[in-house]
This record gives structure tokens, C-alpha cells and sequence, in this order.
């Protein structure tokens, strides 16, 4: 039983190893900056964000997730997720980059009044 689970965590070890295959280190790459983002105008980013939330099957509030692997073996369990849900989860880490940036700009808001007015005065 001990030399099964030598060979079992040392055939781990080396999968995780071979060059940014691991779960661990894909599932990371899923995640982006928003700041990306923030040069693309609000309705273009608006729409750009709900294309790729169709095109995906995804809601347009998607987030990044991610898996638990048990007893610290995230860095060398080798990454066996299909490439449609490689896809998928790639897809929902644009998308929160998207909505993180569309909700830091106030994109879709009314545009907040700049002047100071007391209610019920009128405009002058």
C-alpha cells in the first residue's frame, strides 16, 4: 500500500511538472486584468461582453471558478478538463474582467449630476 501511494504522488509530481499543464497553474491563467478593458467604450464593452456570454452558454454575471483539489496536490494534478470546459472557464474569466471594469466606469448608468442642488429648487 506505501509503494502504491509513493508511486501514485511521484506520478503527480511529474505530470504536474511538464510545462504549465497542471490544474492549478491553467486555472490561474483564467483569471485577467480588467484594466484591459477600460480603453474599450461602455456600450461597445457591453456588447462585446454579452457576444461572449452567448457564444459560451454562460450567464453575464459568470466568475472565475475553481477546483479544490485535496491535501495541497493543486500544482501537480494534471489539468483533464475537456477543451470545451477549458473554453468555458476561460470565457467566464473574460467576462468577470469585463464586468469588473464595466462596473468601475458606471457603464450603462444615467450620468450623475456634477452640481450641487437643493431638492426641490429649480435649475437656473
Amino acid at each position: 500500500m506505501r509503494w502504491n501511494l509513493m508511486v501514485l504522488a511521484s506520478c503527480l509530481a511529474m505530470a504536474g511538472c511538464v510545462g504549465g499543464t497542471s490544474m492549478a497553474e491553467r486555472q490561474d491563467e483564467d483569471v485577467q486584468s480588467s484594466l484591459q478593458y477600460d480603453s474599450v467604450p461602455c456600450d461597445q464593452l457591453i456588447a462585446q461582453r454579452n457576444g461572449l456570454a452567448e457564444q459560451n452558454h454562460l450567464p453575464t454575471t459568470a466568475k472565475t471558478t475553481f477546483s479544490n483539489p485535496a491535501m495541497g496536490f493543486g500544482p501537480f494534478t494534471p489539468d483533464m478538463r475537456s477543451k470545451a470546459t477549458r473554453d468555458s472557464d476561460r470565457a467566464s474569466g473574460q467576462i468577470d474582467a469585463m464586468n469588473r471594469s464595466i462596473e468601475r466606469r458606471d457603464c450603462g448608468q444615467p450620468k450623475k449630476k456634477n452640481k450641487f442642488e437643493l431638492p426641490g429648487s429649480k435649475p437656473s
